[in-house]
C-alpha cells in the first residue's frame, strides 16, 4: 500500500509566484501550518498536520479547487467570480484589495457605460464584464485578453477596457480614467464542495481566521481615573466588554480592550482627552473570537 493510500492528505493550493505567493506562505506559517519549499517543488508536506501545499498559477486555483484536484485554495475573489464554477467561500483574507473598473481614454467623450453599446471593450474578465453590461442593457463586442489590457485603447484594439485598479498609477500612465466601478475584490480562501476531510478543513479555516482577525485589531492598555471609567468604556467597549482591574491607588484602574487597528490613534487621543495615561498599543499575533 502506498503512503498516499495510507494517509489522505488535504491539499491547499497557493500561488506559486509573485507577492500573493509570499503573503500566502506567511499566512500559512503564522497559522501553525509551517512548510519549507524546495525551489523546484510543486508539492510540499506541512510538518504539523496531514496537509499538502500545492503551488499553482493563481488563475488556475479556482478551477482546480472546483474540480477537486485541491481541497482549499487561496486566490483572488475576482478570479473566483470569473471562473463561475461552484465553490464554497470560506474566508476573506484581508489582503490584495482591488477594484475592477470600466475605463476609457482621458480625452474620450464617453461619460456613461451605455454610450459603449456596439463598441469594443478589452478585458481579462469577459464573464464578469458581460454580466455587468447585460444587467445594464449594454451590448458590446468583448476583446478577450490575458494581459496588458491597459494599452489596448492606445493600440486601437478597443474603445474601452475593463481592468483591475489598485492605486490608479497605471491608469494615469496610460492616460485612462474610470467611468464605472464593476466590483471590489480581495484575496479569499475557497473550498471544494466535496472536500475529503471537512473537519480538518474547518480546523485550517479557524486557524487562518485567527490570524486574519489578529491583523485587524490591536490591544490597548491604559490607566484611567475611576470616576472617568464609564467614559473610557464608551470609547473602548472591547469585543464583549473591556477588562478592568483595580490598581493599588483606589482612585485609579487599569483597562485592557481590543480595538480596530486602523482606529487606534484616534481612540488613544480620545482616551487622553478624558484623563487616561500610560496608554499602550500592542500588536496581536493570533486571536479567536
Amino acid at each position: 500500500m502506498s503512503d498516499q493510500q495510507k494517509e489522505r492528505l488535504l491539499r491547499i493550493g497557493v500561488p506559486s509566484k509573485g507577492r500573493l505567493a509570499e503573503v500566502s506562505s506567511q499566512l500559512l506559517n503564522e497559522a501553525g501550518l509551517p512548510f519549507r519549499r524546495n525551489e523546484r517543488s510543486l508539492f510540499v508536506r506541512c510538518r504539523e498536520m496531514p496537509i499538502e501545499v500545492v503551488f499553482l498559477r493563481t488563475e488556475d486555483i479556482p478551477v482546480l479547487t472546483a474540480e477537486g484536484a485541491i481541497d482549499l485554495g487561496i486566490t483572488g475573489a475576482d478570479l473566483v467570480a470569473e471562473c463561475g464554477m461552484p465553490l464554497i467561500h470560506r474566508l476573506d483574507l484581508g489582503i490584495g484589495s482591488c477594484r475592477l473598473a470600466l475605463c476609457i481614454a482621458d480625452d474620450s467623450a464617453v461619460s456613461d457605460p451605455r454610450h459603449l453599446a456596439g463598441k469594443r471593450i478589452a478585458t481579462s474578465f469577459p464573464r464578469i464584464t458581460r454580466r455587468w453590461l447585460t444587467d445594464r442593457g449594454v451590448e458590446a463586442h468583448l476583446v478577450e485578453l490575458s494581459g496588458s489590457v491597459e494599452i489596448m485603447i492606445q493600440l486601437g484594439v478597443a474603445d474601452a477596457v475593463v481592468d483591475l485598479v489598485e492605486t490608479g498609477s497605471t491608469l494615469a500612465a496610460n492616460r485612462l480614467r474610470v467611468i464605472a466601478e464593476i466590483g471590489r475584490y480581495e484575496t479569499v480562501l475557497v473550498q471544494n464542495e466535496q472536500v475529503a476531510d471537512g473537519a480538518l478543513a474547518d480546523r485550517i479555516v479557524r486557524r487562518l481566521e485567527g490570524i486574519v482577525i489578529a491583523r485587524s485589531y490591536s490591544l490597548l492598555e491604559y490607566n484611567i481615573p475611576r470616576g472617568r471609567l464609564a467614559e473610557a468604556e464608551a470609547v473602548t467597549p472591547g469585543f464583549h466588554s473591556p477588562t478592568v482591574s483595580s490598581l493599588e491607588d483606589p482612585n485609579w484602574c487599569a483597562v485592557r480592550a481590543m480595538v480596530r487597528r486602523g482606529e487606534a490613534h484616534g481612540i488613544m487621543e480620545r482616551l487622553e482627552a478624558i484623563g487616561a495615561s500610560a496608554i499602550v498599543e500592542t500588536s496581536i499575533s493570533n486571536c479567536r473570537l
